[in-house]
């Protein structure tokens, strides 16, 4: 695992996506990831659990969706960048808090991996999530490819500081549990210690 926090631009690496997604993160400068694991998103967090000591970030297993929401949300808005993710099912449980976060103003990027189920391979249901994002007028990157994932984190924080809003990060089980070469970009630096500037 200490293999993803390589600031070793142009190097390659077989990684399963969610891995690569954990990568996306450490090249954008993320400096707290939050989730209420379930299939297909368990490997992000789980990824980040083992190397948060070595890569100075705060990693969490929240209590649920929502709790991950809000904490990536809060250090967001103190100026810290974030990442949260969860399966397409707990975007229902997280869905008071997104609907109004999108009407908030961020500092800080923050990314939401919601990872979907086609087929319902370990899900209840395999409900199509684009149309609330729609609703809620929120941006949409959709992988395609482990490599797309890991770069569309990076995008996403960009995106996400431009607008000053969360971006959706939308993968599905075909996608999460590919394994594929990833070549590596530069690590960016994390921004320094936020504050909440209440307005």
């Amino acid at each position: 695992m200490k293999n993803l926090l390589l600031d070793k631009p142009g190097h390659t690496q077989y990684l399963l996506c969610n891995e690569a997604i954990v990568r996306g993160a450490i090249e954008a400068g993320i400096n707290i990831a939050t989730a209420y694991p379930g299939t297909p998103s368990s490997e992000i967090i789980d990824t980040f659990a083992k190397i948060a000591k070595d890569s100075g970030m705060y990693v969490e297993y929240s209590t649920n969706e929502t709790v991950a929401l809000e904490v990536a949300a809060g250090a967001s808005m103190c100026g810290a960048r974030s990442i949260v993710s969860m399966k397409h099912v707990g975007v229902n449980v997280a869905m008071d808090a997104l609907m109004t976060l999108v009407c908030s103003e961020l500092t800080g990027g923050m990314v939401l991996v919601a990872a979907e189920d086609p087929s319902c391979h370990s899900s209840q249901n395999e409900q199509d999530n684009r149309a609330i994002y729609a609703n809620g007028g929120m941006l949409v990157l959709d992988a395609s490819t482990p490599q797309e994932a890991k770069d569309m984190v990076i995008e996403g924080i960009a995106l996400s500081e431009k607008f000053k809003v969360p971006v959706i990060l939308r993968t599905t089980t075909r996608v999460n549990h590919a394994s594929a070469e990833i070549t590596y970009g530069p690590i960016h630096d994390k921004p320094g210690k936020g504050e909440f500037t209440k307005n």
